[in-house]
């Protein structure tokens, strides 16, 4: 979604508007030659028809011009100027809407021509309120992540439900069904993209939802409308380097420097669980001393703003003062020197090829890899690695634990000796 991110801003209320206004006859008596005459009014595809409550003979309609024929036994004129008295009517609501930026659908504009007042929030002016609202709260990746939604929702209802928006009051189980079938089916057009994973899709709708939350709680709206619908996320396979994969790894050295900076951030990551953004931010007074007496990293979370204490391994300290002198690291008051988030993780994809390491290799990775490999793997209790890895709940931390094999297939086999060596002693005994 990065290109469509990229893109003007929309008026998220007017955009892309059609809008046109047809007069009609429907004549619904073969013994009454007198038909009534119909307003139609289409925006963007959405249609509604208004009874103008006038009639004329079927005989004297001119269709190409809307309007009745003359005709001396017939009050024409006073027929045709109603008409475009009703036609100017509704072009100057339309107006009116789009100069103060309203909702607009073909709906709307036919209930204030009737008189009928329409009252509640719609959901693109939530959407505006909560990116509004939190633009200094959450951090930029997750406004990026809800922009997102947000074009998605756009989109939907566009081509599915033929409007720029809705009120609130109107989203029901139907309207959420609606849009997952639309996100199920949704091709994109950018090179390279394919189309959107399960996964993904559930976590639109859980932005959707924490929305609606937001209304409830501002009291835009009372129903809930995912009461009765459930997110489902399916188990997703968190990759990881295995031991004999970090430590050929660790022992690479590369002649090009962003290539060693890469991996050096890379390795530090597997061995203190911190995210890019998070070791990007490390200064040195961020490296206290313990309870144990040894170095630690006290520092926040920039995701959850988190406290985070980690003990400092000896590979991560190593990395530390390798990198303590470099003029870079030493300009910004870091450990380390800077490097994009999007360079480093293409650097990363080198490093692998160079590597031949068959697995996606993204800087993500290295927290996957410091959950299994390094600490699960190696009898840490996860509550441990749950607190280390700043999780608010020890379920997250749970995903990690479900692929340790290998630490679950040395459990059994030190059981199994165990075993052996109990019942050679029961033997023994027995003779």
């Amino acid at each position: 979604m990065q290109n469509d991110l990229n893109k003007p801003k929309i008026n998220i209320m007017n955009y892309a508007q059609s809008f046109g206004v047809q007069f009609i006859v429907r004549h619904k008596s073969k013994k009454n030659q007198m038909a009534g005459i119909y307003l139609r009014l289409t925006v963007n595809g959405q249609r509604q028809e208004i009874s103008t409550k006038l009639f004329c003979p079927v005989h004297l309609w001119d269709k190409t011009k809307e309007k009745v024929k003359a005709d001396k036994d017939y009050p024409y004129r006073e027929t045709n100027a109603h008409i475009d008295q009703s036609k100017a009517k509704i072009i100057s609501i339309y107006q009116d809407l789009r100069f103060q930026e309203e909702l607009i659908t073909a709906n709307t504009i036919k209930n204030r021509f009737l008189g009928i007042k329409e009252k509640g929030h719609t959901l693109l002016k939530l959407m505006e309120y909560h990116l509004n609202t939190q633009e200094n709260h959450l951090n930029p990746a997750t406004l990026n992540h809800y922009r997102s939604t947000n074009h998605y929702i756009l989109r939907f209802l566009k081509d599915v439900k033929k409007c720029d928006d809705i009120f609130l009051e109107k989203i029901d189980f139907g309207f959420l069904t609606d849009f997952e079938a639309f996100l199920r089916s949704y091709q994109p057009t950018e090179p390279g993209k394919v189309p959107i994973g399960h996964n993904t899709i559930m976590r639109h709708l859980s932005r959707l939802r924490t929305l609606i939350n937001l209304a409830i709680k501002l009291g835009w709206i009372q129903y809930y409308p995912f009461k009765a619908y459930k997110l489902s996320f399916k188990p997703s396979d968190r990759g990881y380097l295995s031991k004999e994969e970090l430590s050929f790894l660790e022992a690479k050295t590369f002649r090009i420097q962003r290539l060693q900076l890469t991996k050096d951030l890379f390795i530090f990551s597997c061995y203190t669980g911190l995210s890019y953004v998070d070791i990007s931010l490390l200064q040195p007074q961020h490296i206290t001393i313990g309870i144990d007496g040894n170095n630690w990293l006290y520092t926040l979370r920039k995701k959850t703003q988190s406290p985070v204490r980690i003990p400092i391994l000896p590979v991560a300290m190593e990395l530390i003062e390798q990198y303590k002198d470099n003029p870079r690291a030493l300009q910004s008051n870091t450990l380390f020197p800077s490097i994009s988030n999007q360079r480093l993780n293409s650097y990363l994809k080198e490093i692998a090829d160079v590597c031949n390491i068959d697995k996606n290799l993204t800087f993500h990775m290295a927290r996957h890899t410091f959950a299994t490999t390094v600490t699960l793997s190696n009898g840490v209790p996860i509550e441990t690695v749950s607190k280390i890895l700043g999780h608010t709940k020890i379920s997250t931390t749970q995903i990690y634990a479900k692929v340790v094999e290998n630490k679950v297939s040395e459990d059994m086999h030190q059981l199994q000796v165990k075993l052996k060596k109990n019942k050679k002693k029961d033997d023994k005994k027995a003779n």
